[in-house]
């Protein structure tokens, strides 16, 4: 086709984020679509868009111009506050694309963090070779000098830029309406004709149509927090688009050698960003060095792993080496085994500090040489996991080894890695925010000055589902409401126009979790760097996939909060000396699978979900391969497979083959196909398929192209008919194969979780306490989550001690009582207190002993890191209540403690504490400020303040007479006690709080509600559809009511759990029953007597039971029933535990019967 004289040499893509719009591989199709024979991107300090950008003009037929805006300091101006200019530089050749890279890099890396990126004018002293230089119009120095008047400082200028590019340097024009470049314009043409430089016409294009103008000037103001309808500020330039030629050639119709000289550009850069093969540095110094010593270092890994298999034959034996000569072979021949040889050094370096590794994951458990180097923990010959799954001898792809560390020390991992390579030889990998459909709209919203709450409720009816969000194009075609207010509203209208124009661009940069890359030489030598401001360490400019292209391999360093909890767990049980080596655990361990077979799996790796439990309990697990089986079966689709693969376990359903000759294969697993090896294996024994050859038809059958599995189909029908398999059956099994291929998991990474998750669940069965407080520090700071252990534990009968200020450490803990293990649990679990705050608080009660009053506390805590918020808080959760003191009271203090703390603390700081203890602490003179004590409703609400949660007792044992007489019963004695079968509905009453409740529509368009709800046996969820209920929960969810609930259970399937609907529901306090107490109290004095008598008034004053046990001393103890006529509110039963000499053991509720008949005359 016949090309435009003019290439566009200054376009932004997306990745000049919130101030670029086009997406790299749309610059090349705007180029095609408007006759340009090349195109250059130019972004600001970067080549992210590099590798895109030349892939979409390659595809396109267009030529790449690669480059990039940098930003660079005037020479003379003052390092510390710098004036800025920007110089636009492309790559010639490979020399300049080495040096762009170098210099965007250090734009990042070797600049003050306060200023912006940029670099000093001398960093370009030898690294202009291969690079060209336009002026930057109206951004660069020379128009802002001449602009200015500044000629001899715009001369002086234009001289060392000559010096630097010498022929290579264009001078920039632009004729977009900036009032500097109109001024400059005569001033800089003289300049140019005078010393013979060429000149070149830009439009700087930061979007490729005019119609995007509104959208892009919406987008300015998301990038700078105004508003559109701002009078006074920054707007975007209605010119900021890619110009056609014609258009060009009008504007600079009196400069057409302008035009001409954007084709010499683009004739002089020939060369886009290299594609290489993998890089990485040599720990043996070469390839037949670094084989020869994973040769050596398998062979003798494998020896150690098979001494913990004393009784295995000399031909069980061999099979291991068989296997591992195999692979190391293949290893070899791929040449890959200095990639092999990287990964096992970090991982012994962590193993040799005690920093948790993970067994394995993904298909990497598969290699009988990664077990032998310890890369993984998993012997994949005895759980059957092939290595073609992982290395393809068919097909020559990197290795991708994902390895799972404690993620509170993977930092330090990465630090060995930067240690040993040099810190300039690694690096994170960037990643990219995109304006997402909820976020864009939020954005546009604000940014349009729509109200929050309108804004808010667009928002949410944009469905967003994790594993199918919604495009806004979708929404407004799929959501009738969101359709009709697009079509009635104006405002709305604009709204969703804008935002649908700016969806899926780049937002932000950040750093990938996990990857980092490591090279043979200082990465800037092959890839652009980036700067994180939260990390220290060097970020590729290019994402995930291309800084792979570029040569660069990548090494996942996940953080998993499993290992830490089990490293946790192991270090407690060491503390009261129990040695416990995970690792080395039998996998038939019979308490281990009575728990799992209960579903008793709350906080157990990959099995605590209320779905998998109750998956659990249907299967009954009593094999390691039943636990991987399930953790490959809980997903959608394969989960369909579960009830027949409970059934055929168990006995209810016969086991059945596709084939005879899949027995061996799908034995373990009752028949069904459940792993992608397991297809691989079928591929070979029925059609003589190598596992190699097996993986690519795994992998056509994944991705479903067409020609492939027709071809794919032919040679599996030609491979049975030597096994005597007809074409029938064998299109029949190629069918479901294909099915299965579709879905069916990677055995390798559900071998390594499943281990994981017995490991957990062994923990929980064998040392509960441990487990318990292991996993709640590292859910500290989520309340919803510790809660959900401590009404687990509550379940189980295991102690949860609360909060105590010379009892508790920081984190939660375990210790022993007179009554047994106790779970302790931590100041720094309640909200509020801050952990490095009450670490000061524990070390100082370690270092002094314990607090023997709040005064001696204030005496000697930390002022600067307590404050009264924290004490506030560590009252309402009872932390004080050791020092017998009333939470109310403590609460109350607050500020007078801290003002003693603080008053204290000027005395140390300042010597004035007395050389011999002769002066008074301001602790001893402490007033507490006086406070009435709090009732049992009070203290609930703020221990849920403190706590994030009800602790201590349940909002509705506040009710339990009323609800015993209404005949209600704790949930959870409902689950273990009610036997619905299928087609039954069976009914019971539940007193429960209501948490939260959300509003959907079913299918057929009826409104129903999910309702959260909890008691003291544990938190469950409801639904109801009647329309009172529906009217009036949204209320008792604000209000955490406390009702009176009407259940009905149905149930679909004997697999499955009983459903719970809400047939009726009413307040509690509204529920009108005659209460009476019976109270036992023991009586250690007279005096203490006598004010009992006070206290509970004369008799015929109430309707309450007075039991007392006078204490006589020498052990003798007298039982006196005082009668059932006395008053015992609840003033007077917090009154009674106030008594010095008075304990009141305890106090009953109970349903008021008929008043008794009495004779008056």
């Amino acid at each position: 086709m016949a090309y435009e004289p003019f290439v566009p040499l200054r376009v932004f893509s997306a990745y000049t984020m919130l101030e670029g719009a086009i997406e790299p591989k749309a610059i090349a199709k705007t180029a095609h679509a408007r006759g340009f024979p090349a195109i250059a991107l130019a972004d600001r300090n970067g080549l992210y868009a590099g590798m895109a950008f030349a892939d979409g003009c390659f595809d396109a037929g267009i030529q790449p111009i690669v480059g990039t805006l940098l930003c660079v300091a005037r020479p003379g101006s003052n390092p510390a506050s710098p004036t800025l200019d920007w110089l636009a530089l492309y790559a010639q050749n490979e020399k300049g694309y080495d040096n762009l890279c170098d210099l965007v890099s250090h734009a990042h890396l070797d600049r003050p963090l306060e200023l912006p990126a940029h670099v000093p004018f001398d960093r370009l002293e030898g690294r202009t070779e291969g690079v060209i230089a336009l002026t930057a119009a109206g951004e660069g120095a020379l128009v802002k000098l001449l602009a200015a008047g500044q000629q001899a400082e715009a001369e002086s200028y234009c001289d060392q830029l000559q010096a630097l590019f010498g022929d290579r340097l264009y001078i920039e024009f632009c004729r977009r309406g900036e009032e500097i470049e109109t001024l400059a314009e005569n001033a800089l043409l003289d300049l140019a004709y005078a010393r013979d430089l060429p000149i070149v016409a830009t439009n700087p294009a930061c979007y490729a149509d005019p119609g995007f103008h509104a959208a892009h000037d919406a987008m300015l103001c998301i990038a700078r927090g105004e508003y559109v309808g701002a009078a006074n500020r920054d707007r975007s330039s209605p010119e900021a688009w890619i110009k056609s030629a014609p258009m060009m050639r009008e504007l600079f119709s009196d400069l057409p050698e302008a035009l001409v000289n954007t084709l010499v550009v683009a004739q002089r850069c020939a060369y886009a960003p290299p594609k290489r093969k993998p890089i990485l540095p040599s720990l043996a110094g070469d390839l037949e060095g670094e084989a020869a010593q994973l040769r050596a270092d398998a062979f003798a890994g494998l020896e150690k792993r098979l001494e913990a298999y004393p009784d295995l034959t000399e031909e069980e034996r061999q099979a291991y080496f068989d296997r591992l000569a195999f692979e190391v072979n293949v290893i070899i021949g791929m040449g890959f085994p200095g990639y092999f040889l990287i990964v096992a050094d970090f991982i012994k370096w962590a193993k040799d500090h005690n920093i948790p590794v993970g067994p394995g994951r993904g298909s990497g458990a598969g290699s009988a040489v990664a077990w032998a180097l310890t890369i993984t923990d998993l012997d994949p010959i005895k759980l059957g996991l092939l290595f073609e799954r992982f290395l393809n001898p068919e097909r020559v792809s990197m290795p991708d080894f994902d390895i799972d560390f404690c993620e509170t020390r993977r930092g330090e991992v990465i630090r060995y890695v930067q240690q040993k390579y040099g810190r300039d030889h690694v690096a994170q990998i960037i990643t990219f925010g995109k304006l997402k459909a909820r976020a864009v709209l939020r954005d546009t919203g604000r940014v349009l000055q729509m109200g929050y709450g309108r804004i808010d409720g667009l928002c949410k009816l944009v469905p967003n589902h994790p594993t199918d969000p919604w495009k806004l194009d979708r929404a407004l075609a799929g959501v009738d409401e969101l359709r009709n207010q697009y079509r009635d509203d104006a405002e709305v209208k604009t709204l969703f126009d804008l935002a649908m124009q700016l969806e899926g661009l780049p937002r932000h940069s950040s750093t990938h979790a996990a990857g980092v890359v490591i090279g043979d030489r200082p990465l800037a030598q092959l890839v652009p760097l980036y700067r994180d401001p939260r990390s220290d360490m060097p970020v590729t400019q290019f994402d995930m996939k291309y800084v792979e292209t570029a040569g660069l391999v990548k090494f996942d360093f996940l953080g998993l909060k499993t290992l830490s909890v089990l490293h946790k767990a192991v270090e407690m049980l060491a503390k009261r000396g129990v040695e416990v080596n995970l690792s080395r655990l039998p996998w038939d361990d019979a308490k281990t699978y009575e728990l799992l077979k209960r579903g008793d799996t709350v906080g157990v790796f990959q099995l605590e979900s209320e779905g998998m439990r109750r998956t659990l309990a249907q299967v009954k697990p009593t094999a390691f391969g039943d636990i991987i089986a399930l953790v490959s079966l809980y997903r959608p689709g394969p989960m369909d497979n579960i009830p027949s693969f409970g059934a055929r376990k168990n006995g209810r359903e016969p086991i059945t083959y596709p084939h005879p000759l899949l027995e061996d294969i799908l034995k373990e697993t009752y028949g069904i196909i459940v792993y992608q090896e397991q297809v691989m294996q079928a591929a070979q024994v029925l059609a003589g398929y190598s596992l190699g050859d097996a993986d690519l038809l795994r992998r056509a059958m994944g991705k479903k192209i067409q020609a492939e599995m027709d071809k794919q189909r032919g040679r599996f029908v030609e491979g049975a008919a030597k096994n005597d398999i007809d074409a029938k059956k064998a299109n029949e099994l190629f069918d479901l194969i294909d099915k299965f291929a579709g879905y069916g998991f990677n055995k390798s990474h559900a071998a390594a979780y499943a281990l994981l998750a017995y490991q957990t669940a062994w923990l929980k069965a064998h040392h509960p306490h441990e487990f318990f407080a292991a996993s709640m520090c590292f859910d500290m700071h989520q309340s919803d989550k510790l809660a959900i252990f401590v009404d687990d534990m509550r379940r189980l009968g295991i102690a949860c001690l609360p909060p105590c200020i010379n009892a508790s450490e920081a984190e939660f803990s375990v210790e022993q009582t007179e009554d047994g293990l106790a779970v302790r649990y931590a100041l720094a679990g309640l909200k509020n207190v801050g952990e490095k705050a009450m670490e000061g608080v524990v070390a100082t009660r370690q270092a002094g002993g314990p607090f023997k009053s709040l005064g001696d506390l204030a005496d000697r805590i930390d002022a600067g890191a307590v404050n009264k918020r924290q004490i506030e808080s560590l009252a309402a959760a009872g932390a004080f209540d050791g020092l017998g003191l009333e939470r109310s009271v403590v609460h109350a203090s607050a500020d007078t403690v801290m003002a003693v703390a603080a008053e204290a603390q000027r005395q140390r700081t300042s010597g004035q504490g007395g050389l011999f203890g002769d002066v008074q602490q301001p602790g001893q003179s402490l007033r507490l400020a006086p406070a009435k004590p709090w009732a049992m409703g009070e203290k609930m609400t703020y221990e849920r303040e403190a706590f994030g949660f009800f602790f201590s007792a349940h909002p509705v044992t506040e009710f339990a007479a009323t609800a015993k007489a209404q005949g209600a019963r704790p949930y959870q004695l409902l689950m273990e006690t009610l036997d619905v079968r299928v087609g039954e509905r069976k009914t019971a009453k539940i007193a429960a709080l209501v948490e939260g409740c959300n509003r959907r529509q079913s299918k057929r368009g009826s409104t129903f509600v999910m309702v959260d709800l909890s008691d003291e046996s544990g938190q469950f969820s409801a639904s109801s559809f009647d329309d009172e209920i529906v009217a009036s929960m949204p209320e008792w969810a604000a209000q955490s009511a406390c009702l009176l609930i009407e259940l009905e259970f149905d149930r679909s399937s004997e697999e499955q759990a009983p459903r719970a609907t809400i047939r009726r529901a009413r307040p509690l306090d509204q529920i009108k029953v005659v209460l009476r107490h019976r109270a036992h109290i023991d009586v250690h004095h007279p005096d203490a007597l006598a004010r009992l008598a006070e206290l509970v008034g004369p008799a015929g004053s109430g309707q309450d039971e007075l039991h007392a046990r006078l204490i006589m001393g020498e052990g003798r103890v007298m039982p006196v029933c005082l009668g059932n006529r006395f008053r015992l509110d609840a003033e007077t039963q917090e009154a009674l535990r106030m008594v010095e000499g008075l304990n009141v053991r305890d106090i009953e509720q109970l349903a008021a019967g008929r008043p008794e008949l009495r004779l008056v005359s």
